[in-house]
């Protein structure tokens, strides 16, 4: 008999959602620079890490997306950190506005690729990843052209996409509970 394994989803997906939501909140202005210490602890251990430990978890389960997705995003999270912290901690310059473009935009690029690979899946996995993809390249835009207004129309939009993440981790756990279709996925 082989071995159940726990589904690593709704980890993976609640460590994204939770700390998209609040670093969105403040890109949309709705919390302020008091906000970025407990951003930044979410972006290390549960955007990061937890997403990190469901993408190992996935590898286990030989699911190659969630391998991927997972690890990349938790390791897009502490690099996001590092960008941040590294400079106040050290005498080294901050990233410069273009390289900042560079990077949202190749993560953008990721995304849309992972995007793909989600249409052989749910409706709420495709959202997730459509309004990823979108979010990374209005961050870019926004830090491209310097436009406030762009960054907060990228906070609204990346709010709903981690509660769309939040929502599918919902979805997955309940329906595992009830051991039937709750909410759909």
């Amino acid at each position: 008999m082989s071995e159940k394994l726990a589904d690593p989803a709704p980890l993976g997906l609640a460590g994204f959602g939770f700390t998209t939501v609040l670093l969105n909140l403040h890109n949309a202005g709705v919390l302020g620079g008091e906000a970025i210490p407990m951003i930044l602890a979410m972006g290390i251990f549960y955007g990061g890490l937890a997403q990190v430990i469901a993408g190992i978890m996935e590898y286990k389960r030989g699911n190659t997306f969630g391998t991927t997705a997972f690890t990349s995003y938790g390791l897009f999270w502490l690099s996001l950190v590092a960008i941040i912290l590294l400079p106040q901690m050290y005498d080294i310059p901050p990233v410069d506005r273009y390289s900042m473009v560079a990077y949202l935009f190749m993560w953008g690029l990721f995304t849309l690729y992972l995007f793909i690979g989600t249409l052989k899946h749910g409706r709420a996995l495709q959202i997730v990843f459509v309004t990823l993809w979108i979010l990374f390249w209005l961050l870019a835009g926004a830090e491209a052209t310097g436009i406030v207004q762009l960054k907060i129309i990228a906070g609204i939009e990346g709010i709903f996409c981690g509660l769309s993440a939040i929502y599918l981790s919902c979805a997955i756990v309940l329906n595992d509970a009830y051991g039937r279709k709750v909410l759909p996925t």
